[in-house]
C-alpha cells in the first residue's frame, strides 16, 4: 500500500471530478441556464480536455516536474469549483466549468506517466488498471456522495444551497487531495528511468481496463496524449483500411448521439420530470455501476464471439434506449412507477455502454494494421471525444425545441453509427465465415 499512497489522494480528488460532473449541470438549469446553454457547457467541458492533455502531457514527457503539474491541476480544479460556488452567473460557470474539466484532462496523462515509476514495463497494463480502479470507484463515490448531500440537505436549505454547500464541500475535498498528493506522489526518476512514450502507448493499448466514469464520459485524456504521442496524419491516412476508416465514421455518429442524449439529459431529469439532486445522482450512478459491473463479463464475451457483431447488438440498444426515456417520460406516470422504469433503463444504458467501450478497442485493434494500432486506438479516442462535444452542444439545442426530439435525434445518430458497424460486420463475415476470437488490444 506504501507505493500506491498517492493514489488513495488521486482518487480523493476523483470524488470531487464524480460529483461536480452531475452537480455544476443542475446548478447551472437551477440558477436558470437554458437547454441551449446546458449544451454549450457540456460541450466545452468535453473539448477542454484533450488541448490540456497535449499540453500538460508533453511538459511531463519532457522532463518536467510531474509532482508540480499533478498540483497545479488539482490547484486549479479547486479554484474553478470555487468560482462556479461563488456564484450565480450563467457565462462565470460554464468558464469555472471547463477550466475544472480542462485540469482533469492535463493530470491525467501525468498520472499515467507516474504509475509506470518503479515498475518494469511487463506490469505497466496493471498499474494503469490500479490507477483506473482508484479514480474509477472514487468518481462513483462522488456521485454516491452527491445523491446523500442533496438528498438530505435540499429540504433545510433549498435546491440551490444544498447544490453551493456541496460545490464549497468539493472545493475543500480537492484542496485536501493536492495536500495529500504533494505529501505522497512519488519523486521525479532520473532523466534515464523515464519510461519512452512509445512503450507507455504500446502498454496503454493492451490495457482495457475502463473506470467508472466511462459510463457517461467516454474520453480518455490520458489515452489521447499517449497513444497519438507520435502519431503521423498522413502516415495514418495512407494505412487506414477501408473498413477502419467506416468505423471510425461510424464512431463519429454514435458519439454525436451519445453527446445529444447526454447534453441536455439534466435539464429534462430536473425540469421536465421534477426529480430532486439527489433522485438525478441516483440514476447516473445506476448508469455508471451497471457499466463498472460489467465491464469484466464484456471482456470476457468479446474474447468469445465477434466484437463485431457484439457492438452491433449493444449499439442498437442504445439507439432504441435513449429515446425510450423520453417515451417513459410520457407514458409512464410519475411517481414511483416512472422512477423505477427510468431506473431500469439508466441501468441498461450502462451495461450497454461496458459492451461498446470494451468491443471498440477489439475492433480497433482488429481492424488496424499492426504498424498503426496504437496510433487508431488514439484517433479513435480523438474522434468519440470531438463528436461527444459537438453532440452535446447539439442536443442543447434540440432541447430548447424539445426533449422527445432530441432523444429521438439521438436514437437516430446512434442507428445510423449501428448500421454503418453491422455493415462492418457483414464484410467480415464474408471474409471470415467462422467466428474467432478477437484480437486483444
Amino acid at each position: 500500500m506504501g507505493r500506491d499512497r498517492w493514489l488513495v489522494a488521486w482518487a480523493l480528488g476523483s470524488v470531487a471530478f464524480g460529483a461536480t460532473s452531475l452537480l455544476i449541470p443542475l446548478y447551472f438549469v437551477s440558477i436558470g441556464g437554458t437547454t441551449l446553454l446546458l449544451g454549450v457547457l457540456a460541450g466545452t467541458a468535453a473539448a477542454a480536455g484533450a488541448p490540456a492533455a497535449l499540453l500538460f502531457g508533453r511538459l511531463a514527457d519532457g522532463g518536467g516536474n510531474r509532482r508540480s503539474l499533478v498540483l497545479v491541476a488539482l490547484g486549479l480544479a479547486a479554484a474553478a469549483i470555487a468560482a462556479v460556488a461563488a456564484t450565480r452567473s450563467v457565462p462565470v460557470v460554464i468558464a469555472g466549468n471547463a477550466v475544472l474539466w480542462f485540469a482533469a484532462g492535463a493530470a491525467a496523462p501525468v498520472l499515467t506517466l507516474l504509475v509506470t515509476v518503479g515498475s518494469p514495463e511487463r506490469d505497466w497494463p496493471g498499474r494503469f488498471a490500479a490507477l483506473n480502479r482508484y479514480q474509477g470507484w472514487g468518481w462513483a463515490g462522488g456521485l454516491v456522495l452527491g445523491l446523500a448531500w442533496t438528498g438530505l440537505l435540499s429540504a433545510p436549505l433549498g435546491v440551490v444551497g444544498a447544490q453551493r454547500t456541496l460545490l464549497w464541500a468539493c472545493t475543500g475535498i480537492t484542496v485536501l487531495s493536492a495536500g495529500l498528493a504533494a505529501k505522497w506522489l512519488p519523486a521525479q526518476p532520473a532523466a534515464g528511468g523515464q519510461p519512452r512514450a512509445g512503450r507507455i502507448a504500446r502498454a496503454l493499448a493492451r490495457s482495457r481496463r475502463l473506470p467508472v466514469r466511462s459510463a457517461t464520459f467516454p474520453v480518455g485524456p490520458g489515452r489521447l496524449y499517449w497513444l497519438t504521442r507520435s502519431l503521423h496524419p498522413r502516415q495514418l491516412a495512407g494505412r487506414l483500411t477501408p473498413s477502419l476508416s467506416l468505423y471510425f465514421v461510424a464512431v463519429l455518429a454514435v458519439f454525436t448521439g451519445f453527446g445529444v442524449f447526454w447534453g441536455p439529459l439534466p435539464s429534462y431529469l430536473a425540469g421536465t420530470l421534477g426529480y430532486g439532486s439527489g433522485v438525478v445522482f441516483g440514476l447516473y450512478l445506476l448508469s455508471s455501476l451497471g457499466s463498472a459491473l460489467c465491464y469484466g463479463l464484456a471482456g470476457r464475451l468479446a474474447e468469445r464471439y465477434d466484437a463485431v457483431g457484439l457492438q452491433t447488438v449493444s449499439l442498437l440498444g442504445r439507439a432504441v434506449l435513449h429515446p425510450s426515456v423520453a417515451v417513459v417520460g410520457l407514458a409512464v406516470p410519475a411517481g414511483v412507477l416512472g422512477l423505477v422504469a427510468n431506473g431500469v433503463l439508466f441501468t441498461a444504458i450502462g451495461v450497454a455502454w461496458a459492451v461498446v467501450a470494451i468491443t471498440a478497442a477489439a475492433i480497433v485493434s482488429r481492424l488496424a494494421p499492426p504498424a498503426i494500432r496504437g496510433e487508431a486506438l488514439g484517433l479513435y479516442t480523438a474522434l468519440s471525444g470531438l463528436a461527444t462535444g459537438v453532440g452535446s452542444v447539439l442536443g442543447g439545442w434540440l432541447g430548447g425545441y424539445g426533449f422527445t426530439l432530441a432523444f429521438g435525434v439521438a436514437g437516430g445518430f446512434v442507428l445510423a453509427g449501428t448500421a454503418l458497424v453491422a455493415l462492418i460486420w457483414q464484410r467480415t463475415a464474408e471474409v471470415e465465415p467462422s467466428v474467432r476470437p478477437a484480437e486483444s488490444p
